[in-house]
């Protein structure tokens, strides 16, 4: 029976020989960057892999074919091309209607777990919305985590979300949460939220350690390294503070309400700023890239031979 998605030669080539992966989503790029703006972060985003000898696996659907590892023509799809924007839910519609769509958090954690790819890095996850307690709007990014075995790094969630609550969510689900070098949630634009988690992590190296404790002790969970961004790189918080209070004000005034609610409130945020929020997004991007190089490059050091867990996991999955 042929396989439902299609792995990179170089993907698979690097995933045959144990060699450092990182998988990258696609959304990020079709929906989240100004053209021609995304087709360049998307290319540095690659880049910042390869100069780590880390091969880049950017995730996407293009013609009903999930694929793990895009070549350059498939990278200037998702950048130039109408993409829809495909949660985990989406992936089986787009292939029986031959459609393309930029992968998700979710779709992209879900994909790269069956494909043996360990590492994610993205901006910031999605998490539990404000007001979810009446909407119940809950990022499906929670849940594809909790059954994907692939280590996700993010700044955190946005600060327009329920913060406390997804951390919850997270519990709920078996999720572990690390915090790189700090104890204090980032809230994605902010480097803190005030939000405390249990457990931090030094380097790179004992990142490696928790993934192969968690596939000999856990049951599949993925696994979240929370890494803020350096300080002097951050929003400047008062201004960050007054944008988010005059974006609430505004889709209150709009009537705007469930799930309409966010995506309003990130692009009223992107025009409020000036695109200030847009430079700190790549910034953030930037930190993420790099720290999952790391975590991949010692994820490898770990299993040299292509033996052990790590491989155990990817044949389990593909």
């Amino acid at each position: 029976m042929a396989s439902p998605f299609v792995v990179s030669p170089a993907v698979a080539s690097a995933l045959e020989a144990g060699r450092p992966v990182v998988a990258l989503e696609s959304t990020i790029i079709s929906h989240g960057l100004p053209q021609p703006r995304n087709l360049e972060a998307a290319q540095e985003f690659e880049g910042i892999l390869r100069s780590a000898g880390v091969t880049p696996a950017t995730i996407a659907v293009l013609d009903g074919v999930p694929q793990i590892g895009l070549d350059e023509e498939g990278v200037r799809r998702i950048a130039e091309e109408p993409m829809a924007k495909a949660s985990v839910r989406d992936l089986p519609i787009l292939a029986a209607k031959g459609a393309s769509g930029a992968t998700t958090v979710a779709a992209t954690a879900y994909l790269a777990g069956k494909a043996g790819v360990r590492v994610f890095a993205t901006g910031g996850l999605g998490g539990v919305h404000r007001g979810a307690n009446e909407s119940f709007d809950e990022s499906a990014d929670l849940s594809a985590l909790a059954i994907s075995g692939v280590t996700v790094v993010s700044a955190g969630v946005k600060s327009v979300l329920d913060i406390p609550a997804t951390l919850e969510r997270l519990e709920t689900l078996s999720v572990p949460v690390l915090g790189y070098r700090t104890t204090d949630f980032p809230s994605f634009w902010l480097s803190t939220s005030g939000y405390s988690i249990d457990w931090q992590v030094e380097d790179a190296a004992e990142i490696a350690r928790v993934m192969r404790s968690q596939d000999e002790l856990g049951h599949g969970q993925g696994i979240v390294v929370a890494n803020p961004l350096p300080l002097d790189q951050q929003w400047d918080p008062a201004e960050h503070d007054r944008v988010l209070q005059t974006a609430f004000a505004a889709a209150s005034e709009a009537g705007v309400t469930g799930k309409a609610v966010t995506p309003f409130l990130l692009g009223y945020i992107v025009d409020a700023s000036g695109g200030r929020s847009l430079e700190v997004n790549l910034d953030i991007a930037r930190n993420n890239v790099r720290l999952a190089g790391e975590i991949a490059v010692a994820w490898s050091a770990l299993h040299e031979s292509g033996s052990g867990p790590a491989a155990a996991f990817a044949g389990s999955g593909a």
